[in-house]
């Protein structure tokens, strides 16, 4: 298998610190409002490439962090901490707001078909590890106290932009908006490892440390939760490439300096979703959830399929036409799925190990998608019989988890359904029909607006409209 390697720029062969296993650290979600979109594509790839690891014979050991304290709003540690961010805006403790996005979260990794790592950590559960490892980074002189807080001194490092080749200058206070120097430190690159009560006053959460009463900073709680529960060296982290810098610069650092060897050989970053004005965030245009797309009559899985179409190194631009195509993409695979017979029949070995070898090849070529997704259509236009072709997909389906054999049947059950069963309302029924028929063209024409206050007009008449892949659905109440 070669992976693209963003710490090397080439693109290497995955060679493994234990031979056959995988130590896979995923930067988590800070739990302080939804994930949008944008931050689901990047644990969709996540998803893929462990399932890809897998099917290619590799034993993954994953584990992932909650950030449910000390990222602040700021990447380069100026501002409000997020999650006090969060519960002021809700009027909520941090920690009711740490728990209710965090099972947001887990929601939309279900509705995604995303797996949630064998390893799940609140950065709030590891408070002793965290004061550990700063202690060492003290010890050793990587640390210093000023100001109250304890910061990484850069300078003690042979090299810092692992990732880039930066003047000093060029990024010196991060990379997000409204950032504000630092007095206390003593090289303007320089990050906190420790906060004290020296700063933020009204932080909820505070811990007794040696420096005082205080909670930790962003870049400590990955490092020192992956050394927990992976142990010193992992073979590749991932994460969205605007965790590059400065979050995985930083972890490499303090890692490194703490523990005084490499410690990970691989790094996987997704590039960005993007709109057609620019990249994607909580703080501008419309809020794009996966419950927004629901509403909206979009199947989770087309948005994932959306995103398979796509390789993870390349920025992506979302459209609603762009998931309208890839709707109807969808129903037609499923469609062509559906037609397959369920008979049992002799698995064809020789046509199967072509088809495995060609989607195998697609995985081990950067977690090429595109060219996986190829391999499965190769699988439908194959001259073999439908019970190898259904063995296939299924087999196929456990990286790409579209959940192609369960909706496929679902999709021939409606058809039949529909074929059957008289309709639900009387066709002489004119008002309501003409309704539904405005209310899929408003929909098509992407007037949200309008489409909603039909339905709202349909509420009132008793009569409800679930959309399916088949066309909507009317239900008399």
């Amino acid at each position: 298998m070669k992976l693209y390697n963003t710490l090397t720029r080439t693109r290497d062969e995955f060679v493994t610190h234990e031979p056959g296993k995988v130590k896979m650290y995923t930067c988590g979600p800070t739990v302080y409002h939804f994930a949008h979109i944008g931050n689901l594509r990047s644990y969709i790839m996540e998803d893929v490439l462990e399932k890809s690891l897998e099917y290619v014979g590799y034993e993954v050991d994953r584990c992932m962090n909650i950030t449910d304290v000390g990222h602040l709003s700021s990447d380069a540690d100026t501002g409000e901490d997020k999650m006090l961010k969060g519960a002021k805006r809700e009027k909520k403790t941090v920690m009711e707001i740490a728990q209710f996005y965090t099972n947001a979260f887990f929601d939309d990794c279900k509705k995604l078909n995303i797996r949630i790592p064998g390893k799940v950590v609140p950065a709030t559960s590891c408070i002793p590890e965290f004061i550990e490892m700063v202690s060492k980074l003290l010890e050793k002189g990587y640390a210093y106290e000023a100001g109250g807080n304890i910061y990484f001194d850069t300078s003690k490092l042979s090299e810092y932009y692992v990732f880039n080749k930066h003047d000093a200058e060029d990024l010196e206070t991060g990379v997000r908006e409204g950032v504000e120097e630092d007095s206390n430190k003593r090289n303007k690159i320089d990050f906190v490892l420790w906060f004290t009560k020296s700063k933020f006053e009204d932080q909820e959460l505070k811990w007794d440390s040696p420096w005082g009463v205080g909670y930790p900073g962003w870049h400590i709680e990955c490092s020192a939760i992956s050394t927990k529960y992976l142990g010193e060296y992992l073979d590749i982290h991932c994460g969205g490439i605007d965790n590059a810098f400065p979050h995985h610069t930083n972890e490499i650092a303090q890692s490194e300096a703490y523990l005084g060897h490499k410690w990970c050989s691989n790094w996987f970053h997704v590039l960005h979703l993007n709109t057609s004005g620019g990249k994607m965030s909580k703080s501008k245009g419309e809020f794009l959830t996966v419950s927004l797309l629901e509403s909206k009559g979009y199947d989770p899985m087309v948005y994932r399929l959306f995103c398979l179409q796509s390789h993870y190194r390349k920025a992506l631009v979302f459209s609603y036409e762009a998931l309208d195509n890839t709707t109807v993409t969808y129903e037609k695979l499923l469609g062509r799925i559906a037609a397959l017979s369920k008979d049992e029949m002799p698995l064809d070995e020789e046509a199967a190990a072509k088809l495995r070898a060609s989607f195998k090849e697609a995985l081990e070529n950067d977690i090429n998608t595109s060219l996986a997704i190829t391999a499965l259509y190769d699988v439908l236009k194959a001259k073999t019989n439908d019970f190898t072709k259904r063995t296939l997909i299924g087999e196929f389906d456990k990286v790409l988890s579209l959940s192609l054999l369960e909706m496929a049947d679902e999709y021939a059950a409606k058809k039949q359904e529909e074929s059957a069963a008289p309709a639900e309302v009387n066709e002489a029924d004119a008002e309501i029909l003409a309704l539904v028929a405005e209310r899929v063209e408003a929909r098509k024409a992407k007037n949200f607006k309008r489409a909603d206050e039909i339905r709202d007009m349909l509420a009132a008449m008793n009569i409800t409209v679930e959309d399916t892949p088949n066309g909507p659905k009317i239900i008399r109440k």
